[in-house]
């Protein structure tokens, strides 16, 4: 292991309240330097056109799509590695490093390929047309060549996580964000010698900065002064590693698709109604992922305290970390989305001028913000079975959010019929509830209060205790009395 301890935390002993936060903030930091590194594309983008806005719009849960596979990665390897850490077997966790970043390594070049293949069927699907269409296809031309760094990235930051140092990636994050900042508006609009490129630019800026982050991380990983270490000769295909990854991950990837084909199906809903309401779309998912940001961060050290204590075998006080994690994550987004409901013209002016875009996305604030907690409170939840390598049950939590909830709601309170895709059959819906775009907003909040209070029930019913690694009995003292 490597020679920087103190960058970890060990949640297995000591006050929780305090390992929590140390173990958090690092993560809230990254995750909200990543959303600010999606708010400045949209920022330069808007300076563009509101058709280059509503077409990354669009791209935002194509993308987000391929990326999710890697939370099968993050997912397992979170689990593995913090479980081992917690059981003291820590050879076995660098083991895991080395699986995991094999796989980045060949699923990121894997469904790069895939996605410019089918690149032109995507955007056809997405419902994007005309100048949209144009620009989207600019776009995620240069975004889907950087899934392979992506992947490597997440196989750094989980790796380390599990290990208990986050403060390594935020570090990172906050490098790459400000690389992709300062490109953003030479790529984009054709400051000094570089061409005005458009929405390609934003892809471009962001392939840069992943880049760097990724072959950083690599370079992080393979010094193992941060904890956790990557040899060259564990990157070996170990076929009982490999298995284990996949086994825990790819319900977390399943979980991950479930959450970007219902965002795209939204996405393809909202459409339906304009550039406006696409534009205005966009830019509130990006200030809801506010909440993402906060409870996904609270969820994954939840998952690295969850599976340190399983490791441990300590499951009350992993019950008491999700419990906690939960609480302060409501109360600060609840917070949060008071702010914006009180304010949501000068949160959506931010990013366009334009009165028709602003005017729905105040609509969308004024709906969809109240609910944010219960956003949160989910993904804690979600964070602490996954850190129990329980990742199945995270699955089934983000299809009952979405396939049970958003989508149905979606369709029923914002059309009068719906007609079945290649069979032609149109069904009625709710005629009677015709709130229009509205009904989408709606879908949103429904989804997330049902979800919370199937997820908090759940949760008490500590199916979870287990874990999923195999611990050493111990061997009984002799009785010589």
């Amino acid at each position: 292991m490597g020679s920087n301890e103190d960058a970890r935390v060990d949640m297995t002993t000591g006050a929780i309240s305090p390992k929590l936060f140390t173990l958090a903030w690092p993560l809230v930091v990254g995750n909200l330097l990543q959303t600010f590194y999606n708010l400045a594309d949209m920022f330069w983008v808007g300076r563009v056109s509101t058709e280059a806005v509503a077409a990354v719009s669009l791209m935002f849960p194509l993308e987000w799509m391929f990326i999710s596979t890697a939370m099968g990665i993050t997912a397992a390897t979170i689990a593995l590695v913090s479980q081992h850490v917690g059981a003291g077997n820590e050879r076995d966790a660098e083991v895991v490093v080395a699986q995991t970043t094999l796989i980045a390594v060949v699923g990121g070049l894997v469904l790069a390929g895939i996605g410019l293949f089918f690149r032109e069927e995507l955007l056809t699907l997405m419902g994007a047309r005309g100048q949209v269409y144009v620009e989207a296809m600019a776009y995620i031309e240069v975004a889907f060549l950087a899934l392979p760094f992506t992947f490597l990235f997440f196989a750094f930051r989980s790796s380390l996580q599990g290990a208990g140092d986050t403060k390594t990636a935020m570090w990172l994050v906050a490098i790459s964000v400000v690389i992709n900042v300062v490109l953003d508006p030479f790529f984009i609009l054709g400051w000094g010698p570089f061409p005005e490129m458009g929405t390609r630019g934003a892809a471009v800026a962001t392939f840069i900065a992943r880049g760097f982050a990724a072959l950083a991380g690599i370079y992080i990983l393979l010094a193992g002064h941060w904890g956790i270490r990557l040899t060259v000769p564990d990157l070996r295909p170990d076929p009982d590693v490999l298995r284990q990854l996949v086994l825990i991950g790819y319900p977390a990837s399943i979980d991950g698709w479930a959450r970007s084909f219902a965002a795209v199906a939204m996405a393809g809903f909202v459409a339906r109604f304009g550039d406006a309401a696409t534009a205005a779309y966009g830019i509130g998912i990006r200030l809801m992922s506010v909440s993402w940001t906060v409870s996904g961060a609270i969820g994954d050290a939840t998952s690295t305290g969850v599976g340190q204590n399983l490791g441990a075998r300590t499951p009350d006080r992993a019950a008491e970390v999700t419990w906690k994690a939960t609480g302060v994550t409501m109360l600060i987004l609840g917070g949060v989305a008071g702010l914006v409901v009180a304010f949501p013209e000068v949160a959506m002016g931010i990013f366009v001028d334009d009165p028709e875009p602003i005017a729905e996305g105040v609509t969308f604030l004024r709906i969809v913000a109240p609910f944010w907690a219960f956003f949160g409170g989910v993904m804690v939840i979600q964070g602490a079975f996954r850190g129990a390598g329980k990742t199945g049950v995270a699955m089934v939590l983000s299809f009952l959010s979405r396939w049970v909830f958003q989508v149905p709601f979606a369709l029923a309170l914002a059309f009068t019929a719906v007609t079945i895709p290649y069979v032609g059959v149109t069904v009625e819906t709710v005629p009677a509830v015709d709130l229009g775009v509205s009904g989408i907003w709606w879908a949103y909040s429904i989804g997330a209060f049902g979800s919370f209070l199937i997820a908090a029930f759940w949760f008490r019913l500590r199916t979870w205790e287990e874990g999923v690694i195999e611990h050493d009995e111990p061997v009984p003292a002799d009785d010589d009395d």
